[in-house]
Protein backbone atom coordinates (compact mmCIF):
# COMPACT_ATOMS: atom_id res chain seq x y z
CA UNK A 1 0.00 0.00 0.00
CA UNK A 2 0.98 3.59 -0.96
CA UNK A 3 2.59 4.88 2.28
CA UNK A 4 0.76 8.75 1.78
CA UNK A 5 -2.78 6.66 1.56
CA UNK A 6 -1.85 4.92 4.94
CA UNK A 7 -1.31 8.59 6.14
CA UNK A 8 -4.30 10.47 5.01
CA UNK A 9 -6.45 7.13 6.24
CA UNK A 10 -4.68 7.20 9.65
CA UNK A 11 -5.04 11.47 10.06
CA UNK A 12 -8.88 10.86 9.12
CA UNK A 13 -9.33 8.83 12.12
CA UNK A 14 -8.20 11.03 14.27
CA UNK A 15 -11.50 12.67 16.77
CA UNK A 16 -10.49 16.54 17.05
CA UNK A 17 -14.40 17.04 17.53
CA UNK A 18 -14.96 17.77 20.57
CA UNK A 19 -18.93 17.42 22.41
CA UNK A 20 -20.32 17.56 25.21
CA UNK A 21 -23.61 16.00 26.76
CA UNK A 22 -25.61 16.35 30.37
CA UNK A 23 -27.43 13.53 31.85
CA UNK A 24 -29.75 13.57 34.81
CA UNK A 25 -29.42 12.05 37.78
CA UNK A 26 -31.47 8.56 36.84
CA UNK A 27 -29.07 8.55 33.19
CA UNK A 28 -26.14 9.46 34.92
CA UNK A 29 -26.81 6.08 37.93
CA UNK A 30 -28.04 3.57 34.84
CA UNK A 31 -24.71 4.85 32.99
CA UNK A 32 -22.45 4.14 36.12
CA UNK A 33 -24.47 0.23 36.85
CA UNK A 34 -24.44 -0.49 33.49
CA UNK A 35 -20.09 0.31 33.39
CA UNK A 36 -20.39 -1.41 37.13
CA UNK A 37 -21.75 -4.26 35.95
CA UNK A 38 -20.41 -4.75 32.72
CA UNK A 39 -16.86 -3.84 33.81
CA UNK A 40 -16.75 -1.14 31.15
CA UNK A 41 -13.74 0.95 31.33
CA UNK A 42 -13.79 3.63 28.72
CA UNK A 43 -17.54 5.32 28.66
CA UNK A 44 -16.57 7.28 25.86
CA UNK A 45 -16.17 4.78 23.90
CA UNK A 46 -19.13 2.83 25.72
CA UNK A 47 -21.00 6.54 24.29
CA UNK A 48 -19.67 6.94 20.77
CA UNK A 49 -20.44 3.47 19.99
CA UNK A 50 -23.83 3.17 20.80
CA UNK A 51 -24.45 7.00 19.82
CA UNK A 52 -22.95 5.82 16.21
CA UNK A 53 -24.46 3.10 16.17
CA UNK A 54 -27.52 4.56 16.33
CA UNK A 55 -27.01 6.92 13.96
CA UNK A 56 -25.60 4.83 11.30
CA UNK A 57 -29.05 2.36 11.58
CA UNK A 58 -31.09 5.63 11.23
CA UNK A 59 -29.38 7.13 8.33
CA UNK A 60 -29.56 3.23 6.65
CA UNK A 61 -33.39 2.75 7.31
CA UNK A 62 -34.12 6.40 5.81
CA UNK A 63 -31.88 6.45 2.67
CA UNK A 64 -33.35 8.50 0.00
CA UNK A 65 -35.32 6.44 -2.84
CA UNK A 66 -35.78 6.64 -6.24
CA UNK A 67 -39.45 6.02 -6.30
Amino acid sequence: MDPEYLEKQKASLIRGHKQSILLNDKELAALEEYCRRFNVKNRSGLIREALMERVLSELEENHPTLF
